[in-house]
């Protein structure tokens, strides 16, 4: 199997156009920094099934499970596809499990070194994040609700669905929060069927905001491009932050802008080569 390893902000991937026949055993072990290669996921290159789109991708996580939508894997695509001459296009439509994604593709000297996408409008809907709800609460917005857990700590957060789920939490001190300790916690808390991200975020002036997140199946990341799309709405929703914002990563910054016109976030940022390779999964 060919391949080659991108990232977006110390987010990795690994990228390949030979599929394997067990996709996510193949994510467990290539994925792995001591036995295997090492990255935060592993993604599938394949003709489309919508005749819209360009191309299609599958994303699997470290621990076998599949990902709906990954922001900064999508940027990587970008570059993976344009610098090796598999496309001639600025502007690529690519297939997720969430649906299409528009990207605009940002070429200085013939290679692609950023990468706007359009993230899609953001879900709020309790049922379509999805959370365990109530009946007559399918359709209710997720604000300033709480997790308690065993050890009597309460966590104030948000739901949003960027195509994959988030739980916002806002913090005083992002730095110095155990993200170890409470992330898997949460990750896994039962009103949360299937799993998800958490990002602990710590406001910094009305357009920058930091963040730490927990990605499900992998762990801390140093960075989330659906989570900071996923953060900036929160924000905006409880009168935080601006519409248009930064989002510091531990990789460094993504700009995140939520548009009132069509409802759509759009999320830029850059993309990096690490290096090719090939390997042979047994």
């Amino acid at each position: 199997m060919r391949f080659a390893k991108l990232e977006g902000l110390g987010n990795d991937y690994l990228f390949t156009e030979d599929i394997p026949k067990n996709p996510a055993r193949a994510a467990r072990l290539l994925c792995d920094r001591h036995y295997g290669v090492g990255a935060d996921g592993l993604v599938l290159i394949m003709p489309p099934d919508n005749p819209e789109a360009d191309v299609m991708i599958r994303i699997f996580n470290p621990d076998g499970s599949e990902a709906e939508m990954c922001g900064n894997a999508l940027r990587c695509l970008g570059k993976y596809l344009y610098d090796r001459g598999k496309t001639t296009k600025q502007e690529l439509i690519v297939e997720t499990l969430k649906g299409l994604v528009p990207t605009v593709l940002m070429v200085r000297d013939g290679r692609v070194y950023r990468v706007k996408a359009d993230m899609g409008e953001p879900i709020l809907q309790r049922a379509k994040i999805p959370m365990q709800c109530a009946a007559g609460e399918e359709e209710n917005q997720v604000m300033n609700e709480k997790i308690y857990l065993d050890n009597m700590q309460t966590f104030e957060f948000t739901a949003v669905s960027m195509g994959n789920p988030h739980c916002i939490i806002w913090v005083d001190n992002v730095d110095n929060f155990d993200v170890s300790k409470f992330g898997p916690i949460i990750e896994t808390y039962s009103l949360f069927p299937n799993r998800i991200n958490v990002e602990f975020i710590e406001m910094l002036d009305e357009d920058v905001i930091k963040q730490r997140t927990w990605e499900r199946g992998v762990g801390e990341t140093l960075a989330c491009g659906t989570g900071a799309s996923a953060a900036v709405v929160a924000g905006v929703l409880s009168g935080k932050i601006k519409r248009k914002s930064k989002v510091e990563l531990k990789g460094g910054v993504l700009e995140i802008y939520w548009s009132e016109k069509d409802n759509h976030v759009y999320m830029t940022g850059p993309c990096k080569d690490v290096f090719e390779g090939e390997t042979q999964i047994i």
